[in-house]
């Protein structure tokens, strides 16, 4: 499906084509030779066709929504929001539009300007400033492409390993659009979810940011964690004269990652259309992560929680800043704070390999600790670690100290308590927002020869996270919803 199709707009000739090309291939007489090589031919065309198909259709209705004056008085209506004290009708225009299948459907739509009086070097008149389609704007396809289309390119160019896999995959399926073009869509798309995102930012600050009371009564996890991703840094002073560009650094920056998610009372995860698991991210420092994760928190309703679980590694900005947030937004008696058991036991595992010359006697060390950790006895673990200090010399001593040390750092902020954690049937370990930095952040955004501008790296974090939490749908709504009127209106 390599070229655009023009649509008939007939939809008894579009069926008739479609009819007649399947029954062709319904129809095959070498059944002797058939195989699944022929099968998997059969499937393609078949699929093409039926794309085709369902492009002509939707040619169609838009065709007949364009022409239908009741719902041009409509789009007029709900644009009003983007309009300007001087914008005003311009008569009509033929736009194009691109529906899948690659069919292709030119409508006549009314079309309005922002007229301004500016000074022209020659003479003085009235200059049209760029305008917008009304019909386009309020279905959502400003960008020549219906809502299906552009969220899909979207969604593939988000998550996909490249935007060249992208474009393969979107070809199979009946949208073919240039390289350059699915790259400006992605990070067009992404824009709008970052601006919407930004928008409750600023409800949370005036304090008018609505509360959905989706986490009431529930059992609430939250997690957070970080990765690693290279932005581009641009040197100073002058353009290079060959390329007339300036030259780059890569900076290896962190990005910060939460997920909040709701477990039943056996402990397993809770994943509906009602209540949704929330992932995002960002590459605006702690404290940036801080507003994002309070702006979620408060608008799921996290005060009307059962109980709660913070769980993450010993990354000291999570352990100094999120208990103090929780705190502030007044989170239930029973909130929990504690540190993955498995990244605890991956230090005692570190200690005994220190301590221990055999690997017998590691492993039952290791697991002999690891079970007293779980079960709760964590000063009978750390006086423990503490008689192998005491006859350990040299860097033996400093790796033995450095283990023991965390431990004890961790059981003084309470953070240990994993016996009644397991009581509570909750998680112990983050592997959660671990696996979801691997998927957003290490399958894509992750490499040695990887150099994201930064801007393109926020877009790119927040819609991975998106579709990995399964809320693209949800996402995808609220971007449609916001082309009705502007986004600050």
């Amino acid at each position: 499906m390599k070229n655009n199709i023009y649509s008939t707009l007939d939809l008894s000739k579009s069926l008739l084509h479609f009819q007649e090309k399947v029954t062709k291939l319904l129809e095959s007489t070498n059944i002797s030779e058939f195989d699944g090589i022929l099968l998997k031919v059969g499937e393609k065309e078949i699929r093409e066709s039926a794309l085709i198909l369902a492009g002509e259709c939707i040619a169609l209705l838009l065709n007949n929504l364009s022409k239908s004056q009741e719902f041009l008085d409509k789009a007029m209506h709900q644009t009003q929001g983007w309009w300007h004290n001087k914008t005003q009708k311009h008569g009509c225009k033929k736009r194009q539009i691109l529906t899948v299948g690659n069919v292709e459907v030119t409508l006549k739509i009314p079309y309005v300007v922002e007229r301004q009086n500016q000074p022209n070097k020659h003479k003085n008149k009235q200059s049209l400033h760029e305008g917008f389609c009304p019909f386009l704007r309020y279905l959502g396809m400003s960008e020549g492409l219906t809502p299906v289309v552009l969220s899909t390119v979207a969604q593939y160019g988000a998550i996909a390993g490249s935007f060249e896999a992208a474009r393969t995959t979107l070809i199979d399926w009946g949208i073919n659009i240039s390289l350059k073009r699915i790259e400006r869509l992605t990070y067009y798309f992404g824009k709008i979810g970052i601006d919407l995102r930004k928008n409750k930012l600023n409800d949370l600050e005036s304090g008018t940011l609505s509360n959905l009371n989706t986490l009431k009564d529930q059992r609430v996890v939250i997690a957070a964690d970080g990765g690693r991703t290279r932005i581009r840094i641009n040197k100073k002073g002058r353009r290079k004269v060959k390329t007339n560009r300036h030259g780059f650094v890569g900076e290896w920056i962190e990005p910060k990652l939460l997920t909040i998610y709701v477990v039943n009372e056996q402990g397993k995860k809770i994943r509906t259309r009602d209540i949704p698991v929330t992932s995002d991210g960002t590459y605006e420092g702690y404290q940036g992560f801080l507003k994002i994760l309070e702006m979620y928190l408060v608008n799921l309703g996290i005060s009307q929680a059962k109980e709660v679980l913070l769980i993450a590694d010993g990354a000291e900005w999570i352990w100094i800043h999120i208990p103090p947030l929780l705190k502030k937004l007044k989170c239930p008696t029973e909130t929990y704070q504690l540190l993955d058991f498995y990244h605890a036991a991956s230090h005692l595992q570190d200690f005994a390999d220190a301590a221990f010359s055999t690997n017998n006697e590691r492993q039952e060390w290791f697991k002999k600790g690891r079970k007293t950790l779980k079960k709760g006895r964590t000063l009978d673990l750390i006086r423990n670690m503490g008689e192998f200090i005491l006859s350990a010399t040299g860097e033996r001593c400093k790796i033995l100290v450095r283990e023991r040390n965390y431990i004890l750092k961790a059981y003084r902020r309470r953070l240990l308590k994993y016996n009644e954690v397991v009581s509570k049937k909750l998680p112990l370990g983050s592997g959660a927002v671990e696996s979801l930095i691997r998927q957003v952040v290490n399958l894509r955004m992750k490499g040695n020869s990887k150099f994201w501008l930064k801007d393109n790296a926020e877009i790119m974090l927040h819609l991975r996270c998106q579709w990995i939490a399964g809320s693209w749908d949800n996402f995808c709504d609220s971007i449609f919803n916001s082309f009705i009127k502007p986004i600050n209106a």
